[in-house]
């Protein structure tokens, strides 16, 4: 599912604590990433799923949930309805 895309991205290539995804009220500011860190991890989904998610930058002031919420309705906007199926697990092409 696409949480588990983004918590494996910001995971193993961002440097977050693993733990930090233990608080159900984690905020996208508590992950430590600056605008380009935010960015890169966003390019992550866009090229997993092939469109470009607007504005990014306000995820800044979102909760993790929020901000996995958002992106998940921008691919269903973008794929006609249907929900993220990408397998996190799997090894990137």
């Amino acid at each position: 599912m696409l949480e588990g895309l983004i918590k494996n991205y910001l995971i193993s290539n961002a440097g977050v604590d693993p733990a930090k995804f233990d608080n159900p009220e984690l905020q996208v500011s508590d992950l430590e990433l600056d605008s380009l860190g935010l960015i890169e991890m966003l390019f992550e989904v866009e090229d997993q799923f092939g469109f470009q998610i607007v504005e990014p930058m306000r995820y800044l002031t979102l909760s993790f949930e929020e901000m996995v919420a958002d992106i998940e309705a921008a691919v269903r906007d973008h794929d006609a309805g249907q929900s993220p199926t990408h397998d996190a697990t799997k090894a990137n092409d």
